[in-house]
């Protein structure tokens, strides 16, 4: 077969959820398929050693200033010059018009459930705005579909009408790197880089509203005035400007110096940081399946993740699971957390063996098999 991988934003140099996947997965496809061609189409950037040429794997990049030119015009006509039999887009987006076969990775439709256009930032609103056009002509186009939970695959099929055999769920994969980091010297050398506090809870998500910056510092505002806030939170790429509009429309800025942001971490130095945090704290209000949980539990971090959407599907029982809608139960189970050591070794024991269930090379094995029933079709 000649398989195209549509990885537009692969060798950006910050990289962030779904350019992961598709990094994780072009690995893995490199190692445990030998057989086909594959053809990685993505866009020139800063970060040119992310992937690399093999027998049977080629890179083309293709040019275009705006996403939906690179998708709808630049992508279809490499397609078309390639000869490929099959076209797997990994973003949720794909060409309207395309000669190959198609495979879409459909990793949620929350943009077409609800849509806010007075919250996140114009470049989150026009991505929405894109999908929301997009998504319903290419979804009744595809071959196949691939999702990531059974509770994102249920919600695909009702919302388009599609027959179970379409979609298929195939579960994200954790990073190998993603383990339990001990060694004195490399914390600490992480800890000067980064100018990390001694002790920490870490927040990993972003100014979507869907990841609950909100109700996270309500929580710690109500820690705060019960005077059980004795740790630092530490968030990642988050501008003190947006964290002060937060605290304004919670009325408590003071809650602003408990929380440290670090700027940008790059993905290989990420399991330091989870491995020193006293626990990660993950209340999504919604989510396709949540990388960051099973990455914290493969490095021996005690979650704290929601008790809606996917995310009990992927804690299972090796996580506290909060109500991301209330403050005041993020905030207590914060507290009970870090004050009872016993149940934080036993969540760390527990996601450990959660995280095992987890791999790349499994997930990819399961796409090339996707892949051949969409051309056997």
């Amino acid at each position: 077969m000649k398989i195209g991988i549509e990885a537009q934003r692969i060798f950006r140099k910050k990289k962030h959820g779904m350019d992961i996947v598709a990094l994780e997965l072009i690995h893995a496809l490199q190692k445990v398929d030998k057989k086909n061609e594959y053809f990685i189409f993505a866009k020139e950037d800063e970060d040119t050693s992310a992937i690399h040429e093999s027998s049977n794997f080629k890179i083309v990049l293709l040019k275009g200033r705006s996403y939906p030119y690179w998708e709808q015009i630049a992508l279809p006509q490499a397609i078309r010059k390639h000869g490929l039999d099959l076209i797997h887009c990994t973003a949720n987006t794909a060409p309207i018009r395309c000669s190959a076969k198609l495979v879409l990775t459909l990793h949620d439709i929350i943009y077409l459930e609800k849509l806010n256009l007075t919250k996140g930032t114009p470049y989150q609103i026009f991505g929405n705005l894109y999908r929301r056009w997009n998504v319903p002509i290419i979804a009744k186009q595809a071959s196949k579909i691939i999702t990531v939970s059974e509770y994102e695959k249920v919600r695909i099929e009702k919302h388009f009408n599609l027959p179970s055999q379409t979609v298929h769920t195939i579960y994200n994969g954790v990073g190998n790197h993603f383990v339990k980091i001990d060694d004195v010297v490399t914390q600490t050398a992480i800890r000067i880089k980064y100018s990390l506090p001694d002790a920490y809870v870490f927040f990993l998500g972003n100014t979507d509203p869907k990841k609950n910056l909100y109700g996270v510092l309500k929580a710690l505002s109500i820690l705060r005035k019960k005077g059980q806030l004795n740790f630092k939170l530490l968030v990642l790429d988050i501008d003190h400007n947006y964290l002060m509009r937060i605290a304004d429309e919670i009325n408590d800025r003071e809650i602003l110096s408990a929380i440290y942001s670090a700027g940008y971490v790059p993905n290989h130095e990420l399991p330091a940081i989870y491995s020193m945090a006293k626990l990660f704290l993950y209340p999504s209000l919604r989510e396709s399946f949540g990388i960051p949980i099973v990455e914290a539990m493969a490095c021996g971090t005690p979650v704290i993740t929601s008790n809606t959407s996917s995310m009990p599907e992927v804690a299972g029982h090796a996580a506290k699971l909060v109500d991301p809608h209330n403050p005041e139960d993020i905030a207590m189970n914060i507290h009970e957390l870090l004050a009872d050591p016993l149940q934080q070794q036993a969540l760390s024991a527990k996601g450990l063996v959660r995280s095992k269930e987890f791999s790349w090379a499994n997930n990819a094995r399961k796409v090339v098999s996707v892949y051949e029933e969409a051309l056997a079709r």
